[in-house]
Order: structure tokens, then C-alpha cells, then sequence
């Protein structure tokens, strides 16, 4: 297998870089695959022809243009079934999807759980499957989505959620963010020495042309600043900050995303 794929039971995972720093993700078993978040059909179809793909099925996590911008081209030609959120309206789904829905792609034989996790946008969900996780762009590696349409409130408890998930459970962000992450992360948590060998890490990996993902949710706990936000170090970041320690950990988080969208 490519040193970028990955495999959980039956099921390759396949990285597709789009745009500056996307990730489409292939699922395949065999001949068919399914793909999360395609905004470039072109990019969809290029990694289809390359393995020799045949397309059964779109998942959508929310309705940004990166993440949906490909599917009207894909299913011009094909009757495959759409998945995205049911409030979110998307034109081309076909299967809308709520809170607890599951969604049961048959022929790669793997069944995925809805999760709403709102917050960088109104209208977002995750699909959690047995040791796989695509959070679209609620979580990210040592990072988590901007506030474009939800909450602050909203988006501390996504990924509150997400973090109670099990550890060993893989994350397959959608955007190639992580160094950026972690430089934030040096600041907004000082002294944490794991943050610090996952850098190392994803540094050496992005040297070979490898992407840093995925990640795990074990690993988040305990490098991503903003799982952390309870945490007596990231607190006393954000009092030196603001002169006003937080009262708990939603205005700690509410704090430290207003900063990092300036840092």
C-alpha cells in the first residue's frame, strides 16, 4: 500500500490534496469507493482513474464550496447516493442525514453513524464509523474550524463530544493545517512536551511529501489546545491574554478561537 494510504478493516483510505491544503477522502474496498467532502470532480475523478475506481457513493459534511463544489460534475453521469445535512439545503443531495441517522454504504460493506457537531458552521455534521472519524472541518489536527455560521458555545461542545470518542479512533481532517496548528499551540499551551514530539513529526512528514493525517483522537486530547481549554496552563495563557482569568472552560475556548483568528 502507498506510505499515504491508510487501512482500517476492510477499508483503504486514500488522501487526495485539492486546492492549497484540502483533503478529499477516497474510501475504497476493491473496485468501488466512496469519497468525503469532494470539492474538485476533477481531483475525484483523476484519483479514480488512478486505482481504478468505479464511484458508489458522496458524503458531505457540510456546505462550503471546497467541500462540495464537485458534486453536481460527479453525478452528472452517475446514480450514486448523496449524503449530506438535512438543514443544510445542499443541491445535488439526494440522502439527507441527521442527528443519530446511519448511513450504510453496502457495497463497501461499512455503516457510519451521524454526529451534528455545529459550530463552524450552523449546519454541520461528522461520520463516525468503528475506528474512523471525518469531522469536515469541525476538528482539525491541533485545531478546530473557524465560527462561520455557528457558535462559540456550539462549537466547544462538537468538539467536546468528539474528544469523548474513543482514543485509538482515527481523524481524517479535511484540511492540511497542522503546522500552523502547532505554532499556535506552542503559544497558546507552553510547556506541553507531546505537542512538541508531534511537531517534530509532522514536520519530518511534510518534508517527505506525506500529510499529517490522519491524526487520532488520543493524540488531539493531548496536543490540541482547543480539547484543552480546561486545562490550568491554557487557562493561565488566556488570563495573561485578556487580565481576566476564565471562568470555565467555553470562555477559556471562546478566548483562545477569537485569538487564534488573529494570530
Amino acid at each position: 500500500m502507498n506510505d499515504q494510504h491508510s487501512k482500517i478493516g476492510s477499508i483503504e483510505i486514500i488522501p487526495l490534496p485539492a486546492f492549497r491544503d484540502n483533503y478529499l477522502w477516497l474510501l475504497r474496498r476493491g473496485q468501488l469507493a466512496a469519497v468525503v467532502d469532494p470539492g474538485d470532480a476533477a481531483v475525484v475523478e483523476d484519483g479514480l482513474a488512478a486505482h481504478g475506481l468505479d464511484l458508489c457513493a458522496i458524503l458531505l459534511t457540510h456546505h462550503h464550496a471546497d467541500h462540495v463544489g464537485g458534486v453536481a460534475e460527479l453525478i452528472a453521469s452517475r446514480d450514486i447516493p448523496v449524503f449530506g445535512p438535512a438543514a443544510a439545503d445542499i443541491q445535488g443531495v439526494n440522502h439527507p442525514v441527521a442527528e443519530g441517522d446511519e448511513v450504510s454504504l453496502e457495497p463497501l460493506g461499512i455503516r457510519f453513524r451521524v454526529l451534528e457537531v455545529p459550530g463552524h458552521t450552523a449546519s454541520h455534521v461528522a461520520y463516525l464509523a468503528p475506528g474512523m472519524l471525518f469531522p469536515g472541518d469541525t476538528l482539525f489536527s491541533a485545531g478546530c474550524g473557524r465560527l462561520l455560521g455557528g457558535t462559540a458555545a456550539q462549537l466547544h461542545a462538537s468538539l467536546r463530544r468528539l474528544a469523548d470518542l474513543p482514543g485509538d479512533t482515527a481523524v481524517y481532517c479535511t484540511h492540511e493545517y497542522t503546522l500552523a496548528n502547532l505554532a499556535f499551540a506552542r503559544v497558546a499551551d507552553p510547556g506541553n512536551p507531546e505537542r512538541d514530539e508531534w511537531l517534530v513529526e509532522c514536520e519530518a512528514r511534510r518534508d517527505a511529501g506525506r500529510p499529517t493525517l490522519p491524526t487520532t483522537i488520543e493524540r488531539e486530547r493531548r496536543v490540541n489546545p482547543f480539547l484543552r481549554t480546561g486545562e490550568p496552563a491554557v487557562m493561565g495563557v488566556i488570563a495573561d491574554r485578556t487580565g481576566v482569568r476564565p471562568r470555565d472552560s467555553l470562555e477559556c475556548f471562546t478566548a483562545l478561537r477569537a485569538w487564534k483568528d488573529v494570530f
